[in-house]
């Protein structure tokens, strides 16, 4: 760690690094809010066996998205954002996690 934060100053974010991160950071992002999910969904239906199959697949799916849905998901995540912003970062109240 003391090697990445000398080489890196100021751009390591990580427990301990010097750059703070929000709690479930990852989930604040449109593509892991929505679109990788949405993805996994909607490709699998077709059962994809190769690889090329696969990236037509998830080509076909991320064309299929329509403007109006684009919208939705960036108004709701605006109000995950907003909530996070009120709870200081700190895990959201409505996110239930295993222990």
């Amino acid at each position: 760690m003391s090697v990445l934060q000398e080489v890196f100053p100021q751009h390591v974010i990580s427990h301990g690094g010097g750059v703070l991160r929000l709690a479930r950071s990852p989930d604040l992002s449109a593509c892991d809010y929505f679109l990788l999910g949405y993805l996994k969904s909607r490709v699998f239906i077709s059962k994809p066996r190769t690889i090329a199959e696969l990236n037509q697949s998830i080509k076909e799916e991320i064309a299929a998205i329509l403007e109006q849905m684009t919208h939705q998901v960036m108004e709701s995540l605006g109000v995950t954002l907003k909530q996070c912003l009120r709870n200081g970062g700190r895990h959201l109240s409505d996110i239930l996690f295993k222990t």
